[in-house]
């Protein structure tokens, strides 16, 4: 047992990186007795939590949707997601801020380019499918090439936004992509069922508003779900279980972030 001037008592056990030890002695904010409430951490674990208590985001891919249940009998719709691990490729510094970008995924070939980012941090072994930052201002103690996962991030309860890229419609007409309700289908208009009908005026103003809705391309673009919650997390399988939807396509990427 140790003592640090935050008056917790921390776990000196045997921890497989004694940089993450060395951080949370370290750490002399209130966070480590807020989320400890005055016992001492258990184990690896949640040292690993409280370091990394800075990381409030991480990538994923979607897995797909299915049902669950409650402790109270209650049936709610879940998405299972694969979070992590991902790895810290850089730590930049823009003045006021910081960005943390985090490398996701596993490709079989990468280019040359990225391989040299990665050698650069220390992860030449790992060939990331995904690359992205996240903006950041507390990254002090965050090291490059260090390994963040789902379990250390997030908890079961936390409430968490899931940002990701829409499934692709194609080209869709304005009852399907706006919602419009069509003319009528009698009194002559058979062919105006699904028409737009009028797009403007006449000599004036002699144009069409910017914004005006019409037919286009449909999908494909970046949504923010909010709302959503972390009802479970397997550590081993990498795998968090959210309540409700989130955006996207399956094997789509996604940033998830607390609330």
């Amino acid at each position: 047992m140790r003592s640090t001037s935050t008056g917790v008592d921390f776990f000196d056990g045997k921890l497989e990186n004694e940089f993450l030890f060395m951080n949370l002695l370290a750490d002399q904010s209130a966070e480590a007795n807020i989320r400890l409430r005055g016992r001492r951490p258990r184990g690896e674990h949640e040292c690993r939590r409280i370091i990394n208590y800075m990381i409030n985001a991480i990538l994923g891919t979607k897995l797909g949707q299915t049902q669950t249940f409650t402790p109270q009998g209650q049936r709610i719709p879940v998405t299972e997601v694969v979070a992590g691990p991902c790895w810290v490729a850089r730590v930049s510094d823009h003045g006021t801020w910081k960005n943390v970008q985090l490398a996701f995924g596993n490709k079989k070939n990468i280019t040359k380019a990225i391989a040299g980012h990665m050698k650069k941090a220390g992860l030449e072994k790992q060939k990331p499918r995904f690359l992205r930052e996240i903006r950041d201002a507390n990254v002090e103690t965050l090291a490059v090439g260090t390994t963040v996962t789902a379990s250390e991030v997030f908890a079961v309860g936390d409430k968490i936004r899931v940002t990701g890229v829409s499934k692709g419609k194609g080209f869709a007409g304005v009852v399907k992509r706006h919602g419009f309700h069509g003319g009528p289908r009698t009194h002559g208009q058979s062919d105006r069922e699904r028409a737009p009908g009028s797009i403007g005026q006449t000599t004036t103003p002699g144009r069409v508003y910017r914004g005006k809705r019409m037919a286009g391309r449909m999908g494909g673009d970046n949504v923010t779900v909010g709302g959503l919650e972390v009802v479970a997390i397997n550590a081993e399988k990498n795998t968090v279980m959210i309540k409700g939807v989130v955006p996207g396509a399956k094997q789509g990427l996604l940033l998830i972030q607390k609330e």
